[in-house]
């Protein structure tokens, strides 16, 4: 299923007899003086619609200026805002599948301390313009389909799986899709309405809205947080599905745990950092080879924090080591990937330093 492609690009000839003429930047500054979404090669949206899907979630609807490559459903992006003069950036998951007239949907959740949800929940309006990143993920639909789906959806992991969803009624269900999805309350549930509506609609396609801190008499399904007993209630087939999970680290950890090897495939992806079982003791210095910097950081400490309690602010985006952005040279030294634990002593040319310590002395190219 291919992503929405935009192909009105100026013809290489014109592009550049401009370059020739005017540096990108100047054109930016000029041509936004008649529209903020039009740039020389930076993609940006403007905000053109805001809806509430539940007490902390807002759905942003944007529309991509022309540079936008487009997504596929369950995909993510890197969304950017000036706030107090200083940009900010952070992945949301794009929560609609694509549509023809290439406009597209991010729905984000007021997270305390979160800078940029908090901004965006509580001050972003229709005509606001935000910068956007190349979409990213690989927790799309495959060409065909050979199996039945099991989607597991915890908190705002429901917004990449609502996308798939919503993709997959539009082909009219072409294989059995059953989602389980976890909220603490019911204020918090997001899409229901539209999600129980989509199963009276289409008999192969199955949804359980699960509160783990309030019962509802109304529902008989079980409550409570992923089980072994809970899933094999609900979803007694298991073994024969296809798995995707998304949601907190805990809890794809939990859902890994109880269907990986256990089900005909299963992917998954988390948005917070796994919680470390390891602990690294002492300081490293870490040798910027571009800027001629030597700082000490903390051993255990994500390199990225590290950095950016130095003042030292590296491109990033997801946090999570999903998105790439934070990517970079790393030439000597040895580091720990936050996710498993593993030592890694050879050169890479892409270091995530979102999800790396530093495990000794290393050099970075920064």
């Amino acid at each position: 299923m291919s992503a929405v492609l935009r192909s009105h690009k100026r013809p290489r000839g014109l592009r550049r007899l401009l370059h020739a003429c005017v540096a990108p930047s100047v054109f930016d500054f000029w041509a936004q003086r008649l529209d903020r979404t039009w740039t020389w090669d930076r993609p940006l949206a403007r905000i053109v619609e805001r809806r509430a899907e539940s007490r902390d979630a807002i759905t942003l609807v944007l529309r991509p200026n022309r540079h936008w490559r487009g997504f596929r459903a369950g995909q993510h992006v890197n969304v950017s805002a000036e706030i107090d003069g200083a940009s900010v950036t952070r992945s949301y998951s794009l929560s609609a599948a694509p549509r023809a007239d290439g406009l597209l949907a991010i729905t984000v959740k007021r997270v305390d301390g979160g800078k940029l949800s908090t901004w965006l929940f509580d001050s972003a309006c229709v005509g606001d313009v935000l910068h956007i990143g190349p979409a990213f993920g690989e927790m799309t639909w495959p060409q065909t389909h050979d199996a039945g789906w099991l989607l597991l959806a915890a908190g705002s992991g429901i917004t990449p799986l609502m996308a798939l969803v919503r993709e997959h009624a539009s082909r009219g269900m072409p294989a059995p899709v059953t989602l389980l999805y976890w909220a603490r309350t019911r204020e918090e549930l997001c899409f229901a309405d539209e999600l129980l509506a989509l199963a009276d609609a289409h008999p192969d396609f199955a949804v359980h809205c699960l509160l783990t801190r309030e019962t509802d008499a109304s529902d008989t399904a079980p409550a409570g947080r992923l089980d072994a007993a809970q899933l094999a209630a609900l979803v007694p087939d298991a073994s024969q599905r296809r798995v995707y999970a998304c949601g907190p680290s805990g809890f794809v950890d939990t859902a890994r745990a109880l269907l990986d090897g256990n089900a005909r495939s299963f992917h998954a992806e988390a948005f917070t950092p796994p919680a470390r079982s390891f602990e690294d003791t002492g300081e490293a210095v870490v040798t910027l080879q571009r800027s001629g910097r030597t700082l000490t950081v903390p051993r255990g400490q994500s390199l990225l924090t590290a950095l950016e309690a130095q003042g030292i602010k590296p491109a990033s985006g997801c946090r999570m080591g999903i998105c790439n952005t934070c990517a970079c040279g790393k030439s000597a030294g040895a580091t720990r990937d936050l996710t498993n634990g593993e030592v890694r002593t050879e050169p890479s040319s892409a270091l995530r330093l979102c999800i790396s310590a530093a495990a000794g002395d290393i050099e970075l190219d920064l």
